[in-house]
Parts: C-alpha cells; sequence; structure tokens
C-alpha cells in the first residue's frame, strides 16, 4: 500500500477470515498478508481464526492459513500455532506437508527456540518421495543446523541418507523433475548445500562426503546451467569441508572450465570462487594463471575487476616478473577505476616479491608512468621511503626518475613528485655518472626540468611544492646555477596559492642565508612504512612535507633524531623534575601547537609537544621567521633567543643583551602579539627561583612591567635592567576582545651560560 494507513481494510480482512465459504477466506487471507503486520493490533485477532483454519477439513484452507503464518508471523503467534503447525508436518497428505514445513522454516528464523518442536518430525522427512517435501525438508534442516551446534551433531548420523537420495537423482530418470537433462537439480542444490553444513569442521562425517562430491563432480554433465548450478554447489561444498587434495584440485579444475565458458555469469562465478579457493589451495589455482590473466582482456567490467584482484593473489617470487609484465600491459589501457588499484596492489607485490631494488624501482616508474594522475598519494610516500631507506639505490634512482621525468613532464603528476623529491635529496648524484651511464647530465639539464614544469598551467599544485622544495635543496647541492634557481623560486612570491607564496618567500629567504648548507642537509633516513599505514607517511613527505620543513631549519640527521625524542627533550629541557640543564646540552625552545606548528600554527596550541634547536625558531634575515612569518625583531638579538611565552598566541622571547659578566648578565625580553586584534592591558610579572642572585633594581625579585599596548601581529621589546641566572618565571596578564586573559610562563636555558 506504498506506506499508506490500511486500518480501513484490517476490520473487513477479519469478517472475511470468518465467512465458512473458500472464497472468502482466500481474499481475507491475502488481504491479511498485505495489509497487516506485527505492529497492527488486529494482529491478535488473526491468531483465533488461523488455529481454526489450521484444523479445518480442507486442504487448501490450511494451506491459506499457513502461507499467512508465514509470512505475518510473530513472535507470539509463532509459540501459539507451533504444536498444530508440527502436527500438520507429520500429515500425510504432501500438499499441506510442504506448507507445513516452509512454516516452519519461517517460524524457526524468527522464534531459533521452538527447534526443539520440529526436531523429531523432521527426522522423518528424509525418507520422503515427493520431492516438493524433500527441498522443504533441505531447507528447514539447514537452517537448524546453522543455528544450533547440538542439532548440527544430531543430524551428521543422516550424511548416509542425503548420499543415497543424489545418488538417486544422479542415476534414476523422471520426466517430471527433469531439467536440461538433470533431475530436479534444485533439489540437489539443497543436499550438496546441508552436506557442507553437515560436512564443516568434521572428518568422519567428511570422509563420507567426500566419495558423494567425488561421484557428483565426475557425473554431472555440463553445458547447460543446471549442470553448472550443481557442480558449482559442488566446489564450494569440497572447499568449505576437510577434504581430500585430490578432489580439491578436481573442484578447482571445474572453475578453470568454467573460466572457458562463453558466459559472462558463469565466468563471473568461477573468477569470485578461485579468489576465495586461493587460500585453500593455492597451488591448484596457479595452475589456471595464464586463463586468469586472459580475463583482464575481457570487456566485461565486472570480470576485469575480479580478475585483476585474482591475478596479484596469484603473485609469488617465481612468477612476479611475468605477472607484473601482464598486469603492466592491463594497466597501459585500462579504465580510470582499476588504476590506482593496480598501482597500490603493484607496490605491495614488488616490495613482497621484488627480486632486486632496481627491478621494484623500475616497475614502480612504469606503474607511475601508466597510472597517471590515478596513482594514490600512499604510493608516492611509499616509493619516496624505498629511496630514503636504501642507499644503494639513491644513485641509480635520481637518474631514472629525472630521465623519466623529463620524457612525460605533464601527464604523470606522481611520477614527477617522487622525482622532484628525489633530485632535491640526491641531485648531486646525477652530476657524477655511473659506469654503465654513456651519457653524463649537467645542471643546466637539471633545471631546464624544472623551467619546464613549474610554470606549466597543467601542472598540479602538490607538484609545484615538491619543485620548490628540491630548487631549494639543489642551491646547496650545484655550484653554477644559484641565480636561475633564485629566480625560479622567487617568481612564485606572488603566486595565487597561499601555500606556494609562502615557500617561495621563505625559500627565497633562506637562501639568502650563508650558513644556507646547514639548513639544506639530506633528510634522515625515513623510517620503513607498509602500504596500510601510508598515511602517515603521505604527512612525511606529501604535499605538507612537515619533515622536508624541519630538515630544512638545519638539523641533521643526529639532531633530528635526538629533537624527535621524548627522552631528550625532557634531559634537555630539565623541567620536568626539577633538574637544571647540563652545560653542554643545546639550547632548546618550546613551540605549543605539535609538528603542525612547523608549518606556520605556532601560538594555537597551548601546552608544549615539540622541542626544536633555538636556531631554529630564531627569525632570519629581514625579521622574517621561517616558522612564524613577519615578526619585527632584530636580526642582531634574533639569533640568540630562548621562548619564555607561547600562548594563546602570545609569545616572549628572553634575548642575551650583553656579555655574561661573572654568573650576572643584562637580557631583553620581547612580547609578540601573533593575534589579528589587538591585546592592551598588558601587564608581565617576571620573577626568578630563590637559587638564583635576584634581580638587580627589582623589589623583592619581581619586576612588573603594566599599561603596554601591543598592536596586532607585532612585538615590543621591553629591557630588563639586571641579571639574573638559571630559571625564570613569567606570569602575563592582558585583555582581548573584552576578555582578561591571564598566562604563565618559564625559561631555563640561555645562550651564553657557561
Amino acid at each position: 500500500m506504498l506506506g499508506y494507513p490500511t486500518h480501513f481494510g484490517q476490520m473487513e480482512c477479519m469478517k472475511l477470515l470468518a465467512q465458512p465459504r473458500f472464497i472468502d477466506k482466500r481474499i481475507g487471507y491475502l488481504g491479511a498478508m498485505m495489509l497487516l503486520d506485527e505492529r497492527s493490533e488486529v494482529h491478535l485477532l488473526v491468531t483465533n481464526s488461523l488455529k481454526n483454519d489450521l484444523s479445518g477439513s480442507s486442504q487448501f484452507v490450511s494451506g491459506l492459513a499457513l502461507c499467512t503464518i508465514g509470512s505475518i508471523c510473530s513472535e507470539e503467534m509463532c509459540r501459539d500455532l507451533a504444536t498444530d503447525v508440527e502436527r500438520l508436518i507429520r500429515s500425510s497428505n504432501t500438499y499441506i506437508n510442504k506448507k507445513a514445513v516452509l512454516c516452519a522454516w519461517r517460524m524457526i528464523r524468527k522464534v531459533p527456540d521452538l527447534m526443539e518442536v520440529f526436531i523429531p518430525c523432521s527426522r522423518n522427512l528424509f525418507n520422503e518421495k515427493n520431492h516438493g517435501v524433500l527441498i522443504a525438508a533441505m531447507m528447514l534442516v539447514t537452517e537448524m543446523c546453522e543455528r544450533s551446534p547440538d542439532v548440527l551433531d544430531h543430524f551428521r548420523k543422516f550424511v548416509p541418507n542425503l548420499g543415497r537420495i543424489l545418488k538417486h537423482l544422479m542415476s534414476g530418470s523422471s520426466p517430471d523433475h527433469e531439467v536440461a537433462g538433470i533431475t530436479d537439480p534444485f533439489l540437489q542444490v539443497k543436499i550438496l548445500r546441508l552436506l557442507r553444513v553437515l560436512g564443516k569442521d568434521d572428518a568422519k562425517a567428511s570422509e563420507e562426503i567426500n566419495d558423494i562430491l567425488a561421484q557428483v563432480a565426475t557425473n554431472t554433465t555440463t553445458g547447460k546451467n543446471a549442470g553448472h548450478a550443481i557442480l558449482y554447489e559442488t566446489v564450494l561444498t569440497i572447499m568449505e569441508i576437510p577434504s581430500e587434495s585430490g578432489l580439491r584440485i578436481l573442484a578447482v579444475n571445474i572453475l578453470g572450465r568454467f573460466l572457458l565458458q562463453t558466459d559472462n555469469n558463469i565466468r563471473y562465478v568461477a573468477l569470485n570462487t578461485l579468489l576465495r579457493t586461493v587460500a585453500v589451495d593455492y597451488q591448484a589455482v596457479q595452475r589456471h594463471r595464464a586463463t586468469v590473466v586472459d580475463c583482464l582482456k575481457d570487456p566485461d567490467v565486472s570480470i576485469k575487476r575480479r580478475a585483476i584482484e585474482l591475478s596479484f593473489a596469484l603473485i609469488n617470487q617465481t612468477n612476479i616478473v611475468s605477472m607484473t609484465t601482464e598486469i603492466l600491459i592491463f594497466l597501459e589501457t585500462a579504465e580510470k577505476e582499476f588504476k590506482a588499484v593496480c598501482a597500490s596492489k603493484m607496490y605491495i607485490a614488488a616490495e613482497r616479491y621484488s627480486p632486486s631494488s632496481d627491478w621494484h624501482l623500475d616497475t614502480m616508474i612504469t606503474v607511475l608512468r601508466l597510472a597517471g594522475d590515478d596513482v594514490p598519494h600512499e604510493v608516492v610516500s611509499s616509493i619516496i621511503q624505498l629511496i630514503s631507506s636504501h642507499s644503494e639505490l639513491q644513485h641509480y634512482a635520481v637518474g631514472a626518475l629525472f630521465r623519466a621525468a623529463a620524457a612525460d613532464r605533464s601527464n604523470a603528476q606522481p611520477l614527477l613528485q617522487v622525482a622532484f623529491w628525489t633530485i632535491g635529496e640526491f641531485g648531486d648524484l646525477l652530476l657524477v655518472p655511473r659506469d654503465e651511464e654513456k651519457s653524463r647530465i649537467d645542471e643546466s639539464s637539471v633545471l631546464a626540468l624544472f623551467e619546464a614544469v613549474l610554470p606549466c598551467s597543467l601542472s598540479a599544485l602538490p607538484t609545484k611544492l615538491y619543485a620548490l622544495n628540491a630548487l631549494a635543496k639543489l642551491a646547496a647541492r650545484f655550484g653554477s646555477t644559484g641565480d636561475r634557481i633564485a629566480a625560479l623560486i622567487q617568481v612564485h612570491q606572488s603566486a595565487f596559492h597561499v601555500e606556494l607564496q609562502q615557500r617561495s618567500i621563505e625559500f627565497a629567504q633562506l637562501l639568502a642565508q650563508p650558513q644556507k648548507s646547514a639548513y639544506l642537509e639530506r633528510m634522515p633516513v625515513i623510517t620503513h612504512n607498509s602500504l596500510h599505514e601510508s598515511a602517515a607517511a603521505a604527512a612525511a613527505v606529501g604535499e605538507a612535507t612537515p619533515d622536508e620543513h624541519t630538515n630544512l631549519l638545519g638539523e641533521s640527521a643526529p639532531a633530528a633524531a635526538a629533537a624527535h625524542s621524548g627522552a631528550a627533550m625532557d634531559d634537555l629541557l630539565g623541567l620536568m623534575g626539577g633538574v637544571a640543564p647540563s652545560a653542554s646540552a643545546a639550547p632548546v625552545a618550546r613551540l605549543g601547537g605539535g609538528l603542525d606548528d612547523l608549518l606556520g600554527g605556532l601560538g594555537l596550541g597551548g601546552e608544549t609537544v615539540l622541542s626544536v634547536p633555538v636556531a631554529a625558531a630564531a627569525p632570519i634575515g629581514d625579521g622574517f621567521d621561517l616558522l612564524d612569518g613577519f615578526v619585527v625583531v632584530p636580526p642582531a638579538t634574533a639569533a640568540c633567543g630562548s621562548i619564555a611565552l607561547n600562548t594563546k598566541g602570545i609569545e616572549g622571547l628572553v634575548f642575551v643583551e650583553s656579555d655574561w659578566c661573572g654568573d650576572a648578565c643584562s637580557l631583553k625580553l620581547v612580547v609578540s602579539n601573533n593575534n589579528p586584534v589587538p591585546v592592551t592591558n598588558f601587564v608581565a610579572q617576571i620573577a626568578v627561583t630563590k637559587v638564583s642572585n635576584g634581580i638587580k633594581g627589582g623589589p623583592q625579585g619581581v619586576l612588573g612591567i603594566t599599561g603596554e599596548s601591543l598592536r596586532p601581529q607585532s612585538s615590543q621589546p621591553d629591557p630588563i635592567p639586571g641579571a639574573f641566572q638559571l630559571r625564570m618565571h613569567i606570569r602575563a596578564t592582558y585583555e582581548l576582545n573584552g576578555h582578561t586573559h591571564t598566562i604563565d610562563g618559564e625559561c631555563s636555558t640561555f645562550h651564553g651560560l657557561a
């Protein structure tokens, strides 16, 4: 009724059910099956009419009642009428018998507890001659066995009975039940399904079933769908139970013959079943590898999808080269939806079975070229990790990727991204030809690739970001192309995209520093990650490249490892346990906001989660901070600052203003407002610990700074007229957007502390 209310007809159905005539009852039961459900108030009133009609003299009326129970039965109705249905199952009338068994099947699915009511009468059903009753009986017994292990053990002793029925169907001829020359394929399929349930995880029952299955597999004729259905169910049963190896090979051969059929439905079923069978008998499926590979050429998308999954499942150490060749041929003309899947699975297979690192890299370069922009970011990061972790591969990789990128500059963006990362890290190796390479690559040729890709409108944004990072690194590795590199970087300072513009400005400032080589050292080896963990790897080498930024700040590999070690951070800071830092410890600044803050989000977090060297946090050049953007801090003092405050957009840096004299020196506090709105009524209180000498000129070791206003995105230097050592505490209050805020900070590490 399309969801419309049906109360107007429910009572009319009840009136018709009470009529003695069959035609009235038939219409009434038909209406009840369509208009009533378990939530209907009239539903309970139907139970009495059903009970009366189940005991009626007319088999057709009883049949209507059984159909209605199976259609709309509720839990209460099932419990009330279970004994009546069980009585009809024992009936000698096959018409009633079949409908009662099917009704019992529906009732068990609704109320599994009723199984014990129907188990005794179900045992006698195996001796039935009527095929309709037998089919219904197979469904009922299968349902009960799947729901209860005890019932399963009870019916396992009937395996010989099922075998006799199946053999009789194969050997006998019954024109009334014959379909395409096969006697009742529907009943045979139901028996095979029940045998699969009875033989699972039971060696004794499976031993009896194996003989039956062998006869079915060898005696069933193919060529018609009826025969294919029986053979398919036979294969599923063989693979599900503890069967003999020879029988499993026979089952796989049946599926192999299915692959040779012209019917796409049969071929799809065969591929789908082989994919499930690989885990059971890998070697048997391997024998049909050539047929599976041929399915990659099928025009049907569903068949190709299953064939490519099965092809990757069949790859091993011995056939990796030949299977890869076939898959690359398929990838060259594959639809877009297959390219991402093939790229991911190809990397996993090559990582596991590749004969050598060079072959692995060459294969993935081909995949990058053929799959184009459909290669997932996870594959890009995994290839980068492969190159980073294999030092013997780096010289070959940078040359191979440079040539591949030069040959295809627009269609395969992931290929360009991998190439740019590799050239940026190992570009100096390009200038040293390998023994087998006859032609030498010069710096000008390398820069020509960047000059062709960066201005191109077809180049994706991530590709341009990779290229800028690579150019910054090449500036420290190449000697004669510095002006061309600087020009390529500076041209993007007015780029439309903020990330591209920011990197261009930062790198331009960075390259102007005399110590740029220290900032642009090679990255430490990227730790191994599987393709399933590639989200983390993508964060390390992908579009945002936070590790790249960290390395650009000047960390060498050992320094980077120390800076990211939790234990090392605690020891360097000396704050958690109240231990003063050692004299040999490197100055460390505390940065809030986590790793993401390295890309410009400082001050958003509150607490400290990452430590980097102080020199990394210092502004570079003319007041430009690689981390925070433009901060007005004098360059002369920026190189020796320690962070004392970094909370809610307020940052306080302490600088050594004069040389140390004995155990005292003069410091300067620079407070920066990184919020987009001004800060007013700024009050700062600065105190030293009792172990210090105190602040000269301050009352009780405390210095107050009041009444200051900080413009948005600006800093205000406040000289501290005194000298002290070791640990300093700062508390500041201010108003922002009409609300008063209080922040605390601490500084315990100062440059020049002896």
